[in-house]
């Protein structure tokens, strides 16, 4: 695809509430929980981007840096950072904010491939991002390393058991 599109174009946000069923004995949110939302977020931002499905490939990282609680309030935001000929790398963050305070940091972080589809599963190519923002520079000049990061250890892996 030759066309060229902002990081806005695939920028997905969403609000969740933490629950008590999200949560575990000690009242802070199960990470499993955490990691699916991140790849729904991922799935959107990717869609928005490609106007295709779209299939994970791979979560390379993902940072817990700091407690969610029962009742906190969570934002998440995905938006498509760089891609290659039919993938795409996309940035979740998650943002904890606690409702009686309105303090708000960061909790988790996290890469995410996707890979866009056509009709008959198979890939398809992709358009281009332009970063825009300092962040989106910032990531997407780092991209490089990380996909080869992701490509040297796939050559490295075996998939014969």
């Amino acid at each position: 695809m030759e066309q060229d599109l902002s990081t806005n174009v695939s920028r997905t946000i969403q609000t969740k509430l933490v629950l008590p069923p999200d949560t575990n004995h000690m009242g802070t949110i199960f990470g499993g929980k955490i990691l699916a939302l991140i790849d729904e977020i991922a799935a959107i931002a990717a869609m928005k981007h490609s106007k295709t499905e779209v299939v994970t490939a791979s979560i390379d990282k993902v940072n817990f840096l700091s407690t969610v609680k029962l009742g906190d309030i969570l934002t998440f935001e995905g938006f498509v950072i760089s891609t290659g000929r039919t993938s795409m790398e996309v940035y979740v963050k998650v943002v904890c904010e606690h409702l009686d305070t309105g303090q708000r940091r960061l909790t988790t972080d996290s890469f995410l491939t996707m890979v866009a589809l056509d009709n008959s599963g198979k890939p398809t190519p992709v358009p281009g991002v332009t970063p825009e923002t300092d962040e989106e520079k910032e990531l997407y000049k780092q991209s490089k390393d990380r996909r080869e990061r992701r490509l040297s250890a796939r050559r490295s892996r075996k998939t014969d058991i």
